[in-house]
C-alpha cells in the first residue's frame, strides 16, 4: 500500500507521516530531503524542476513491488502529483490512500510555519507568505482530511490507522 500525504507546509505533514511510519514500519519517503540531496549534488543550484518527485515515485515502486508500505510525505499540491502517485500504485499494483493534512488555526498554522526549526542540513523553509500564495488545486480524488487544529499527533494517527483498517482489512495494517 502507498500512503501520499499532502498538505501545506505548517500542517504537520511530517511528524504525522514518520510517526506513523514508525507504527507501520514502512518505507518513509519525504521529498524535502530527496530535493535537498539533489541541490547538494548541483552545488546548490535551486531550480531541480521535478527531479525529487520523479526520484521518490521510483524508489516507492520499487519498495511497494517488494510488499512494503510505502508512506510519501509532501506537500503534493498539484492534481499531477498526485495523479503521479496513483500510477506508481497501480504500476506497481498496490492500493493508495490518500490523506491532506489541514490546520483550520490560521494562528495555529502560521506560527508553526513561523518557528519550526529545519530538521534537514542547509534546508531553507517557507515563509507564511510563499505559503499563503502556493498553488494547491483543489483534490478532486477520494481523500482522508485530518485537521491537526483539532487533533493532537497521536490522535491523527490512531484515525488515520482505523480508516486503514477500513480500506484494507486483511493488511497487516490492522
Amino acid at each position: 500500500m502507498l500512503i501520499a500525504f499532502g498538505g501545506l507546509p505548517g500542517t504537520g505533514k511530517t511528524t504525522v507521516a514518520q510517526t506513523l511510519a514508525r507504527k507501520l514500519a514502512a518505507v518513509y519517503l519525504r521529498i524535502d530531503a530527496l530535493e535537498q540531496a539533489i541541490k547538494a549534488c548541483k552545488s546548490g543550484q535551486a531550480d531541480i524542476e521535478a527531479a525529487g518527485y520523479l526520484a521518490a515515485y521510483a524508489v516507492a515502486g520499487d519498495n511497494l513491488r517488494l510488499g512494503s508500505i510505502v508512506i510519501a510525505d509532501s506537500v503534493n499540491s498539484l492534481q499531477i502529483t498526485r495523479s503521479a502517485w496513483r500510477n506508481v500504485a497501480s504500476e506497481a499494483g498496490a492500493q493508495i490512500f490518500e490523506i491532506e493534512l489541514v490546520c483550520s488555526d490560521a494562528a495555529m498554522h502560521r506560527y508553526r510555519v513561523e518557528w519550526r526549526k529545519a530538521d534537514i542540513p542547509n534546508f531553507q523553509l517557507p515563509t507564511w507568505q510563499s505559503v499563503l500564495e502556493r498553488q494547491y488545486d483543489p483534490w478532486e480524488s477520494a481523500h482522508l482530511v485530518v485537521d491537526t487544529a483539532k487533533f493532537s499527533v497521536e490522535q491523527a494517527v490512531e484515525g488515520i490507522m482505523q480508516r486503514l483498517s477500513v480500506v484494507h482489512p486483511r493488511n497487516r495494517i490492522v
